[in-house]
């Protein structure tokens, strides 16, 4: 079973808002066995989106269209709909009904005749009910393929896929079963973790892929199945779940369902009684915009400071003015000092400190664009690292936010296994 996913309006060609819609409805079809063939975003045209449905119908089983469904000039899906299924519009009297009860109880306004043409529907259409909005969605079917088409306002989009398109799809077809198990690695490249899993790759059973998903200093590696019998297919995911774990267990960190890096370190910190606090210069803050990003971080985070200055490094951390002269603000000292600081201003176990070239310029060092010193207070011993991220700007800064929670997590599970 295959869909493809029509995303209908010029604010996603032209970058003025991010097609989250997509991300949500591919997941939840997903789950239920129905594979995604393709996504395609088109201009608010009515010819466009003519072509975009015939070659959808041609591609797969399911098509969902979000967008236009809106009461202004620029909203025609409905009446693209209407020429591509050769229907008209019908005024629906509950979608009606819904519409003014909507302006009445929440907007306090009189309803226009504009609004009240949000309840014309295609005829054929069997009408989805959208509690949150006054679009309805619409199902539509035609040569065994069924055409959806939702709001694009994302939480009225998210009730309707749940409470309305996956019940009907589910009572409709028979879906296979799907699979995923994700493990996340930290340290090594996609390249070489490729040649090292070469031939458990090559040897993977019929139904069984693996897939590469890298993003800066970290790679998911993902092992896919679909097929009829549930079953046998976790019975094999198990079994090459633990091969795979086996053979990259120098850079294994976890699951992807148990979340990212910064959930598995707060994971830990729990665990230990232990806290954590960070001094930042070339993050920016973005390490303590990851750590707080994962709900409970107050647990074990007690705050931060964003020394980007020399003289904040100074003022703030107390960092002696003969180390920077000496030896700069990027260096190895600086960073010891920031750690060592950090770690007695907020009373934590941990401390994390950074310091480094993000770019475009040098800060008047003698250090590249992309050398960053990363520095780690531990209970009882202090480390210092030496990295060059290379460039970009924003590949600098999430690489090393990604390698000091790395470095964190490695220093805690030592700290761990000592205390058994």
């Amino acid at each position: 079973m295959q869909a493809e996913i029509i995303t209908i309006g010029d604010e996603i060609l032209i970058g003025q808002i991010v097609d989250t819609n997509s991300v949500f409805i591919s997941k939840e079809l997903n789950k239920m066995g129905v594979s995604v063939y393709q996504i395609t975003s088109v201009q608010d045209d009515k010819e466009h989106i003519l072509k975009a449905l015939a070659e959808a119908e041609e591609n797969a089983d399911i098509i969902i269209v979000t967008g236009g469904l809106g009461p202004t000039k620029d909203d025609i899906t409905k009446h693209t709909f209407c020429e591509y299924f050769e229907d008209s519009l019908i005024q629906n009297d509950e979608v009606l009904r819904h519409v003014e009860f909507l302006f009445a109880k929440y907007f306090n306004m009189p309803i226009s005749d504009v609004n009240r043409l949000q309840a014309l529907v295609p005829s054929r259409a069997k009408v989805l009910y959208n509690k949150y909005g006054t679009a309805p969605g619409m199902w539509m079917e035609k040569n065994n393929k069924v055409f959806i088409s939702l709001p694009g306002v994302p939480f009225e989009m998210k009730a309707l896929i749940k409470d309305e398109v996956l019940p009907l799809l589910q009572k409709q077809f028979h879906f296979p079963y799907i699979l995923h198990k994700t493990i996340l690695t930290y340290g090594l490249g996609e390249s070489i973790i490729a040649a090292r899993l070469e031939d458990f790759e090559n040897d993977l059973p019929k139904g069984f892929k693996l897939a590469y998903l890298p993003n800066m200093g970290k790679v998911r590696l993902r092992i896919s199945a679909k097929g009829a019998d549930k079953l046998v297919i976790e019975s094999i995911m198990k079994k090459l779940v633990q091969i795979l774990i086996g053979l990259v267990e120098d850079i294994f960190i976890g699951f992807e369902e148990d979340g990212a890096i910064e959930a598995l370190i707060q994971s830990l910190l729990v665990d230990q009684n232990r806290t954590l606090s960070t001094a930042e210069s070339c993050t920016g803050g973005n390490i303590a915009k990851m750590i707080t990003s994962v709900a409970g971080a107050s647990r074990v985070f007690s705050g931060s400071v964003v020394t980007y200055s020399a003289k904040a490094k100074q003022d703030i951390l107390k960092v002696s003015l003969k180390t920077i002269d000496k030896y700069s603000v990027v260096s190895k000292q600086v960073a010891q000092e920031m750690v060592v600081n950090c770690k007695k201003l907020f009373d934590t176990d941990y401390a994390i400190a950074t310091t480094g070239n993000a770019g475009p310029t040098t800060d008047k060092t003698d250090k590249t664009v992309g050398v960053v010193f990363i520095a780690l207070a531990t209970p009882d011993k202090v480390l210092v690292e030496e990295f060059n991220f290379g460039q970009p700007r924003e590949k600098v800064i999430q690489r090393a936010s990604l390698k000091s929670l790395e470095i964190l997590r490695k220093e805690i599970l030592k700290n761990t296994i000592n205390s058994l």
